[in-house]
């Protein structure tokens, strides 16, 4: 998928757990490990203000576009 999601990068750096930021933006550990994973198919605009917001980032520091290669 082109979308890539840098989450953990993003946690990473803020050393911060997936527990404390799923607690912190009122949303179960489960579900935001399928969107720090890659696996989401969607992500609501306002978890990601949440999530900007308790990371002190941007949308594109945690969401990134690159093209898939064709095989030509």
């Amino acid at each position: 998928m082109p979308i890539i999601v840098n989450l953990d990068v993003m946690m990473a750096k803020r050393k911060i757990s997936l527990g404390e930021l799923a607690e912190r933006i009122d949303l179960t550990p489960a579900n935001l490990s399928i969107l720090k994973t890659g696996k989401a198919k969607a992500v609501r605009f306002s978890t990601l203000e949440a999530i900007c917001k308790e990371l002190d980032c941007q949308p594109g520091d945690i969401l990134e576009y690159r093209p898939e290669e064709s095989t030509v």
